[in-house]
């Protein structure tokens, strides 16, 4: 496995850093109706996500995002936003992931995220869990998950 040393990870957050407890609020990302369709159409070509007349028939009663586009909107959130997004050496897992209610176009989406758990992984890496909250603009939870990230120990050289 491939070794690094702080200089090589662009933010300058090491797991030592980290404390459990911490929260962030962060978001405001709109979620527009041919964002939704194009997404669906290329990644999970379902009609509840590609064609809003049909989606009418099936049990949510319109047009939503796939759950897999939420993740993808929370990861960007993330990315935009969180204060350790740059200093991770990227995703270790996903886990505890539920949809709680469908994302509608024009919803507005924000994320809730709190450092739950952090455990030392090898010598020069350490392992940050977080519980990640999405909501839409009527404060209902949309999704959580249980997201682990990797990051430098601070004497890694």
């Amino acid at each position: 496995m491939e070794e690094y040393s702080i200089d090589s990870v662009p933010g300058d957050v090491c797991f030592e850093d980290v404390s459990a407890g911490e929260s962030q609020e962060y978001g405001d990302y709109t979620v527009e109706r041919d964002e939704i369709i194009s997404f669906g159409k290329q990644y999970t070509p379902h009609p509840t996500h590609t064609d809003e007349k049909a989606a009418k028939d099936f049990v949510y009663g319109g047009l939503i995002a796939s759950g897999i586009q939420t993740i993808a909107i929370a990861s960007r959130l993330i990315a935009e936003h969180d204060e350790y997004a740059l200093s991770t050496l990227g995703g270790w897992g996903i886990d505890e992931l539920r949809w709680e209610q469908p994302v509608r176009p024009g919803d507005t989406l924000s994320l809730h995220r709190e450092i739950i758990e952090k455990q030392p992984w090898n010598d020069n890496r350490g392992l940050v869990s977080m519980e990640v909250i999405v909501s839409n603009q009527n404060n209902e939870e949309v999704m959580d998950m249980k997201l682990t990230l990797m990051f430098i120990m601070e004497n890694s050289s």
